[in-house]
């Protein structure tokens, strides 16, 4: 039975977990305003920027299936805040760099460390809430997530002349042992979320047989692994370089449109915390939404290729208004699987997702440089996005058309 919660702990279970997502989501998108810093003192290529990026991603994905075990034998409070531990160590070795094979390494262990950040906080507070709160609970983490991408913008801008890129991660790492302290210190584990899965290490790792033999899950991951790492690896990199190469914007320019673009995320994700469980009522399926907002995406990605002028980064910023909606496939996935495997369903999904967006955010600026980079206009950056919504309507044909039958849903007992 889910425990009931105190109006104060359960904001503090939120909080703590949230500071961490906070964080991880403001490293994961820093680089799209520190690209130029690092360029000039790295000479760093298009594909080459894109492949350091990409480490974080790379590294997130590595540790998704050993986080889904370590969720399941451990709990969320013990995994998280001893994975940030190693995103302190990234930060340290990145502000330290003097070469790109120390910055690759630095935000490899970063992506490594945080690669717990919403899988931890969402484990935990199926056990923490009520089933009901899953899907709002899901979409107010990925507004927390917003509001770091948030700070990486403006105000970034206007700390980088006073602290420095090297500064800034300085300080990265202060916070995050903070916040790792505070999960551990402040927060106990769940009394109905048991410390260990029964039977052998192999029946634990067996388990993602049943998680990845699912044809609901591939339904929903194909798209999400696509559609949403698309925009993710976009927003965490390119939307930037697009902002400043491909329409000429100036460096301050770019940061208040970047700002402008993660506010509007960020309320976007607010907005889908109120709406979702409204929407559910009045009979939108998980399904219904998702594919909607999946084709809208693709309209304004299309539009995106060809505009130019002075407003056509308010296109980027449709996207953001209804890119959210995908996050509902997350929870709705793993709620179709008993309790026991939370903790893999998550993170079994987390890997296809941060796996495309590693591959993505890399391959993505390989073709940039391949198809003419941002010469004549943007060629080589408006090229390889026409090449990205074929790619992502792929996605959107699978989640449309696959002929899988919905599994009746696993949820735990009632509480706050």
């Amino acid at each position: 039975m889910t425990p009931t919660l105190t109006t104060g702990l359960a904001i503090r279970v939120f909080a703590c977990f949230a500071s961490a997502y906070f964080l991880s989501y403001a490293l994961r998108s820093v680089n799209a305003m520190i690209a130029p810093g690092l360029v000039a003192e790295f000479g760093l290529s298009h594909s080459q920027l894109g492949a350091l990026s990409s480490a974080y991603f790379f590294a997130f994905a590595a540790l998704q299936l050993p986080l889904g075990v370590w969720l399941d034998r451990f709990g969320s409070r013990r995994v998280d805040a001893a994975l940030l531990l190693i995103a302190a160590v990234g930060c340290v070795i990145f502000a330290l760099a003097t070469n790109p094979t120390m910055l690759w390494i630095g935000r490899a262990l970063i992506g490594a460390g945080v690669a717990g950040g919403l899988m931890c906080a969402l484990s935990a507070y199926r056990f923490w809430y009520r089933p009901e709160r899953q899907q709002q609970l899901g979409a107010w983490m990925l507004m927390v997530g917003s509001t770091g991408a948030l700070v990486t913008t403006v105000p970034v801008q206007a700390v980088l002349p006073v602290l420095g890129w090297r500064g800034l991660f300085w300080l990265a790492a202060l916070l995050i042992l903070a916040s790792s302290a505070a999960i551990y210190f402040l927060l106990s584990d769940p009394p109905d979320q048991k410390p260990s899965v029964p039977g052998s290490s192999g029946a634990q790792w067996a388990g993602y047989r049943e998680v990845f033999a699912s044809g609901r899950f591939w339904r929903f991951a194909c798209a999400s692994g696509l559609i949403q790492a698309s925009f993710m690896a976009f927003q965490g990199l390119w939307v930037g370089p697009w902002f400043n190469e491909v329409l000429g914007m100036a460096l301050d320019q770019v940061a208040r449109a970047l700002f402008m673009f993660n506010l509007v995320l960020m309320g976007a994700y607010l907005a889908l915390g109120w709406a979702a469980p409204r929407l559910a009522a009045r009979g939108w399926s998980t399904l219904r939404l998702v594919g909607v907002a999946g084709a809208l995406v693709l309209l304004f990605e299309l539009a995106i290729v060809f505009a130019d002028g002075p407003s056509a980064w308010l296109l980027w910023v449709a996207v953001a208004v209804v890119v959210p909606v995908h996050q509902l496939a997350h929870t709705h996935v793993s709620l179709s699987f008993p309790a026991h495997l939370t903790g893999r369903a998550f993170s079994a999904y987390n890997l296809v997702v941060f796996a495309s967006m590693f591959l993505i955010q890399w391959l993505f600026g390989v073709a940039v440089d391949l198809f003419g980079g941002a010469a004549d206009g943007g060629r080589g950056f408006r090229t390889a996005m026409m090449i990205w919504v074929a790619v992502q309507a792929v996605g959107l044909a699978v989640l449309l058309l696959w002929p899988a039958k919905p599994p009746a849903m696993q949820q735990p007992a009632a509480g706050r």
